[in-house]
């Protein structure tokens, strides 16, 4: 990692990651840190299915990862009790969920408070849970997007960070939308990554924090931010969108 003339290097925080299917957003924070864009490496992947595609990314830039079948536990809090065991394993600075298609258990989020992160598709607190895109269309809303919280035992309700939101096209399906709201996840999931990585956001169960004053609404991602919003989003994506 490049430093600046009279500055030491931090040393980089340490990331786990855990992902149950493609893994696009780990695709993105993977590249992010390898691009000196956020202060922290990639340490361990954890899913808990096998045919994960997003294990591909892990073996592609040489990142230890690992399997754990939550069909092979015969209950939430066993496949929960060995999960924490092998994110420890890992020493990680934060927990980082992408995609990770599991609701987690109090035991174990109460184990990680303040250090782990999800990112859901859509503007919390509206349409918490699953298909989050076909809801807002039924709904008619003029806008969508994806949002970053620290996690809490109840589902999708933890602290909100940032936000990164997308106009609704007339003619869209939930596919198109969702695409649209994935590009911009991973512009979204890298800037708040970096922001806690630097202690510019904390939270240790209590208060949000940003820049050492309480965050009474959740931060926008905006141009300054690299926000794709936009006609032609300025650039592409850094992986396929899935």
């Amino acid at each position: 990692m490049s430093v600046p003339a009279g500055q030491s290097a931090a040393t980089p925080k340490r990331l786990v990651v855990l992902i149950s299917g493609r893994g696009s957003n780990l695709g993105a924070l993977i590249e992010a840190c390898e691009q000196d864009r956020i202060p922290a490496q990639v340490v361990g992947v954890i899913s808990n299915r096998p045919d994960a595609a997003g294990l591909g990314f892990a073996e592609q830039h040489h990142i230890p990862h690992r399997v754990l079948n939550h069909r092979d536990y015969p209950s939430r809090e066993a496949f929960d009790a060995d999960l924490a065991t092998a994110i420890e394993d890992y020493a990680p600075d934060l927990v980082i969920l992408a995609g990770f298609m599991r609701i987690l258990t109090p035991g174990f989020v109460d184990r990680f408070t303040g250090r782990m992160l999800n990112i859901h598709p859509s503007l919390l607190p509206k349409y918490r849970g699953l298909d989050t895109h076909a809801r807002a269309l039924a709904d008619g809303e003029p806008e969508h997007g994806a949002s970053v919280h620290f996690v809490t035992p109840e589902l999708d309700g933890g602290p909100v960070i940032m936000q990164a939101r997308v106009p609704v096209a007339p003619d869209d399906t939930p596919e198109t939308l969702a695409a649209r709201v994935q590009r911009a996840e991973h512009r979204l999931y890298p800037e708040v990554v970096r922001r806690v990585c630097s202690g510019e956001i904390q939270w240790s169960g209590r208060i949000l924090q940003a820049d050492g004053s309480p965050l009474e609404a959740p931060l926008q991602l905006d141009e300054d931010t690299h926000d794709v919003s936009g006609p032609d989003a300025r650039s592409r994506p850094p992986h396929p969108v899935g």
